[in-house]
């Protein structure tokens, strides 16, 4: 009987393998393209998506150009939104097919995979041109949504203390400089005020520990304006390509501006732990922590595999 399923098994594991082997074989033949070979040489994520990327970039072909200056067109005017990213991608698709000659119905595994790349790709450019909107609209007091949002992030944090008035000092409870914390929204633009909302209304409870952090008595730091501050660490680092391994590797399609939120929780939480085990001597070595912290991050942006994940949140619970 042993002998019976041994060898059943041994004829389907030689069946499977002459199947991968034939699969190999044929695609040799065809002679895949660079794109091909991508898609079915890497895995997931960034390693495959940032491989695709750059051989778009570097592709000579004239309707390969064509192609991809539309959808950088598309994407760098936020364009690549709802039914318009889909007839994109569909159009680069099969312009893609026809150029390198590919059967897409015995390819049907690299079709699957080079559209996800490229939303990931153009997905990418779009979330930068939203998140630079939000970053160049100014808050204003004269604005009754910018106004709303913020005494709602009032309300989140500080539930069961009134806000007495709009210009109060009593900003000061959840770390803003002055009376109006419009003041402080300067640098980061709305960007700043739509991340602090973010983390206390879906990480509701982890930002009013975070805050209670930033009020000890001898390790206390302005959490919102380090807030805003960690704003424009996410900003740079998604501006300057870094967050691309995050991305790729933690959102299957294209990433939206929920997605860059989850990553600002993230760093707000990690910035916390680290400012609590550095024991800083008062709120001077600010600077020195901050550096440390962001070379931390792109540290482990290095490893093609990133994700930073928010497992860590109940531990600062």
């Amino acid at each position: 009987m042993f002998m019976i399923v041994s060898s059943w098994c041994s004829s389907i594991f030689s069946y499977i393998l002459s199947l991968k082997i034939v699969k190999g074989f044929l695609r040799r033949i065809l002679k895949d393209c660079e794109l091909q070979r991508i898609c079915y040489g890497e895995e997931s994520g960034f390693n495959r998506s940032s491989k695709i990327e750059n051989s778009l970039i570097q592709s000579r072909n004239s309707e390969i150009k064509k192609m991809l200056e539309q959808l950088n067109n598309q994407a760098t005017q936020g364009r690549f939104i709802g039914k318009s990213m889909k007839n994109c991608v569909e159009y680069a698709i099969k312009a893609t097919i026809i150029v390198k000659n590919i059967n897409h119905v015995f390819h049907k595994k690299f079709v699957i995979s080079y559209r996800r790349c490229l939303y990931q790709i153009f997905g990418y450019k779009q979330l930068l041109h939203e998140i630079e909107n939000l970053r160049k609209t100014p808050y204003s007091s004269e604005n009754e949504e910018h106004e709303e949002k913020l005494l709602n992030l009032w309300n989140l944090l500080k539930p069961d203390t009134p806000l007495e008035s709009r210009v109060s000092k009593q900003w000061g409870d959840i770390g803003f400089q002055g009376d109006d914390p419009k003041t402080d929204f300067r640098g980061m633009g709305l960007l700043g005020l739509e991340n602090l909302l973010y983390f206390a209304t879906e990480h509701c409870e982890v930002a009013k520990h975070v805050l209670l952090h930033s009020s000890h008595p001898k390790y206390g730091y302005s959490f919102a304006i380090v807030g805003i501050n960690l704003t424009s660490m996410a900003y740079h680092m998604l501006k300057d390509q870094k967050l691309k391994v995050h991305f790729y590797n933690f959102v299957q399609n294209e990433p939206s501006i929920k997605d860059f939120h989850y990553v600002y929780s993230y760093l707000f939480c990690e910035f916390d732990k680290l400012w609590l085990a550095e024991k800083p001597r008062d709120i001077m070595e600010f600077s020195r922590i901050r550096t440390k912290f962001e070379e931390q991050i792109l540290k482990r942006l290095e490893n093609p595999y990133a994700k930073l994940r928010l497992s860590s949140l109940t531990q600062i619970l």
